[in-house]
C-alpha cells in the first residue's frame, strides 16, 4: 500500500424484526484516525500503523461501539484472513466468518461474539470513485444472510447482509469533500446501492447499481437527489435519491459525529418501498483541526501493539 494510502473492509446487517444491525469495518490505514492524519502532516505515513476493527451493534435498548487504533504489530495478513488485534476475518470455504474481541467506548465494555456473512454470490469488478483513479470500491457480496451470535453481549439474530471494499492511494480527504451512500435490500435477493460523491472541485457523480443474488448485476439511473434532515447534534447534511412518486424519509439515526452520519432510512427504489442503510461523510468537516481533536475520545489507540 503506498504511504498515505488505505483499505477497508466493511460489512452491515439487518435483523429480520427490524429491531437490530451492525456495521463492522477493518481499516488498514484507518481513514478517519486522527493519529493518521497528523503522521501524514510529518511526512510520508505507513498506513500499516493505523489499523483499526470498528464494531457498532445497534439494539431495541442501546448501541454499543468500538474503534481501537493498532501498529503493524497488531496486523497480520493472507489471502483468506485479515487479523488486526484480537479480531479477525477469515474466508471458511463459501462463507465469511468474523470473530470479534473489542472493548468499547467510551464506556469500557467487552464485545465478543462471531458473525457469519453468507455471500448469495461474490463480485470481482471494482468500480473507480474518482476520475484519477486513486479511490476504489468493489461490492464484493452485495446480497447476503447474516448470522449474528456474540456472546458479550448475549446477541442472536439472522438477517439480510452486505460485504464491501475501498481502498486508495493517497487519503479520503484529498479525492473527495463528501459522498452519501446507501444500500437496500429488494425483493427476490436483490440489493440496490448508490453512490453519491463530489470531488474536491465540486464535481459531482452518481451512480446506481441492482444485483441479483444469481450474481447479475444491472447499472440505473439514480432517481433525484433528495435533501434529508440534518443530524441532530452535530448537523450533518445528508441527502439520497428517491424516486419521484415515492417519499424518503430517516427511521433511525444510528451514528451522529462531527463529520459522519449512518442512518437507517426509508425510501423508493425500482419501483419498491425499501428500508436502506445510508451514510453521509463531509470531508471537508474531518480537515478541520478541531474536528480530528474531538476524535480520539472515541478512536484510542494502543501502542506497540502485538498479535
Amino acid at each position: 500500500m503506498a504511504p498515505g494510502g488505505y483499505a477497508w473492509w466493511y460489512v452491515d446487517a439487518l435483523s429480520e424484526d427490524g429491531r437490530s444491525g451492525l456495521t463492522i469495518i477493518a481499516f488498514v490505514g484507518s481513514v478517519f484516525s486522527p493519529y493518521y492524519a497528523w503522521a501524514r502532516r510529518r511526512g510520508a505515513a505507513n498506513p500499516e500503523d493505523h489499523c483499526a476493527v470498528n464494531v457498532a451493534l445497534y439494539g431495541p435498548d442501546r448501541k454499543r461501539w468500538s474503534l481501537t487504533e493498532r501498529d503493524a504489530g497488531a496486523l497480520a495478513r493472507s489471502p483468506a484472513e485479515l487479523a488486526i488485534g484480537p479480531s479477525t476475518m477469515r474466508w471458511r470455504g463459501h462463507w465469511l466468518e468474523i470473530d470479534v474481541a473489542e472493548v468499547t467506548v467510551p464506556v469500557p465494555g467487552y464485545l465478543r461474539g462471531r458473525i457469519r456473512l453468507h455471500p448469495a454470490a461474490l463480485h470481482d469488478t471494482p468500480y473507480a470513485l474518482d476520475a484519477a483513479g486513486r479511490h476504489y470500491w468493489r461490492p464484493a457480496a452485495p446480497c447476503a444472510r447474516v448470522e449474528v451470535d456474540m456472546r458479550r453481549p448475549r446477541l442472536h439474530w439472522r438477517g439480510d447482509g452486505y460485504f464491501d471494499m475501498n481502498w486508495g492511494s493517497e487519503p479520503l480527504e484529498q479525492g473527495f469533500r463528501r459522498w452519501d451512500w446507501s444500500r437496500a435490500a429488494l425483493a427476490n435477493g436483490r440489493s440496490a446501492v448508490l453512490y453519491d460523491r463530489e470531488g474536491p472541485a465540486g464535481e459531482t457523480s452518481a451512480l446506481g447499481l441492482c444485483f441479483s443474488p444469481g450474481g447479475g448485476v444491472e447499472p440505473f439511473v439514480p432517481p433525484p437527489r433528495v435533501a434529508l434532515p440534518a443530524t441532530r447534534i452535530w448537523r450533518i447534511s445528508r441527502a439520497s435519491q428517491v424516486e419521484p412518486d415515492g417519499a424518503v424519509g430517516v427511521l433511525k439515526t444510528l451514528e451522529d459525529t462531527p463529520f459522519y452520519a449512518r442512518s437507517l432510512i426509508r425510501t423508493r427504489l425500482l419501483g419498491e418501498t425499501v428500508r436502506a442503510v445510508h451514510e453521509s461523510v463531509s470531508l471537508e468537516r474531518f480537515r478541520r483541526t478541531w474536528v480530528q481533536a474531538l476524535l480520539p475520545f472515541r478512536m484510542p489507540r494502543v501502542r506497540r501493539a502485538q498479535r
